[in-house]
């Protein structure tokens, strides 16, 4: 819950500092910017097919602002899409390798980041083997990970076991949203 609260604070933060630049200047107008210009323009450079006209300190500034919340955005996502098991089982559904494969491309695009991967389990069976599924649930997606080429040097394992529970409910619904794998970037 911390973690969440966090990210939104850090969204929030750029959204408004984003919001004061833009508005403090109204007398110059402002070009909307592509996703594209983010990846493939520099201070300075121009994008194909525009005139190479020198970017301002304030533009730049901008476009780095722009880029910072682009990023906070993709990694408040990745943080939040969690991996869901079946009762008492630690393979991985064709959707969790869904997910599993865009959280492969984001840290092969971000390769600063490293990953922690949460194991967690309902209230149902003993502290210690839900411990153990949750380790090895936590395991089989950093197996997984591994497999598509990301090194296991970046993708470390913990098992919370029954202790932190998404939903406190004594239901399926809950159990069913406890049976996961959490995931946090890790700079």
């Amino acid at each position: 819950m911390k973690r969440k609260m966090i990210t939104c604070l850090i969204v929030m933060a750029f959204a408004c500092s984003s919001l004061l630049l833009t508005t403090s200047c109204a007398k110059k107008e402002m070009k909307a910017w592509s996703k594209k210009a983010f990846t493939t323009k520099k201070a300075g450079e121009a994008v194909e097919g525009e005139a190479a006209a020198p970017v301002s300190g304030r533009d730049a500034r901008m476009q780095e602002l722009e880029k910072a919340r682009m990023i906070a955005e993709e990694m408040r996502i990745f943080e939040t899409t969690n991996v869901y098991f079946d009762f008492d089982r630690s393979d991985l559904k064709a959707e969790a390798q869904d997910v599993l494969k865009k959280k492969a491309n984001w840290l092969d695009d971000n390769p600063r980041y490293s990953l922690r991967i949460m194991g967690h389990c309902d209230e149902r069976g003993t502290a210690e083997y839900n411990l153990a599924l949750g380790e090895r649930r936590a395991h089989a997606a950093k197996k997984f990970l591994m497999a598509l080429g990301i090194s296991g040097d970046r993708v470390y394992t913990i098992s919370y076991g029954e202790e932190k529970p998404d939903d406190p409910g004594h239901s399926e619904a809950a159990w069913s949203q406890n049976r996961r794998d959490d995931f946090l970037l890790i700079k």
